[in-house]
């Protein structure tokens, strides 16, 4: 019994997705030229392919900070409006090539902002000294629940163990890459 893309395979397994490896190659030829100031950053997991592009830096003077940020905040906008009716139809093909969803973002100097993005339940269980840190979390007002409190210390690991979250994808990958060679036999 399918579900669309996401059809059981069992004991709560998903189908697997396509391959995405050509995403960003993918995403830089069709996108238009005059969007961003250069290639835009594809990020892809197994639910979602996130697009953030760099939009063109201010060449204005401001008068103050709060000026800067309102111009930034409009020139955000402005560029999600005008390009919304393309973005969709975009993320229509990558979602049907990909079999993932597309969210999509920019980047002005400092900003950034990511305009739709998926939040997708994870299933854990935890013993009471983690849950008993999530709800510390919670008591203090750092995070509104348990699900919110999980996510930020998701974050906050990210944050801290990108080196070595990066040299753990590179190892898996040599490990997909002599899976996928197997034994000559």
């Amino acid at each position: 019994m399918g579900h669309g893309w996401k059809g059981a395979r069992g004991r709560g397994q998903q189908a697997e997705a396509p391959s995405a490896d050509d995403a960003a190659a993918w995403f830089a030829g069709r996108l238009p030229d005059d969007w961003f100031t250069g290639p835009p950053e594809v990020s892809v997991d197994r639910e979602e392919i996130i697009v953030i592009g760099e939009l063109p830096a201010l060449q204005d003077e401001f008068t103050d900070d709060a000026e800067r940020a309102a111009v930034v905040a409009g020139r955000i906008a402005r560029f999600r409006e005008q390009t919304r009716e393309t973005r969709m139809q975009i993320a229509r093909q990558a979602e049907h090539r990909y079999q993932r969803k597309v969210a999509w973002g920019v980047r002005l100097g400092d900003a950034q902002e990511v305009f739709t993005t998926l939040s997708v339940p994870v299933m854990t269980r935890l013993r009471q000294p983690e849950r008993k840190v999530l709800d510390t979390l919670v008591d203090a007002g750092v995070a509104r629940s348990r699900s919110e409190a999980l996510a930020w210390c998701v974050r906050l690991v990210g944050e801290h163990a990108e080196e070595w979250l990066a040299e753990l994808r590179e190892a898996m990958q040599a490990v997909d890459d002599l899976r996928s060679r197997g034994p000559q036999l």
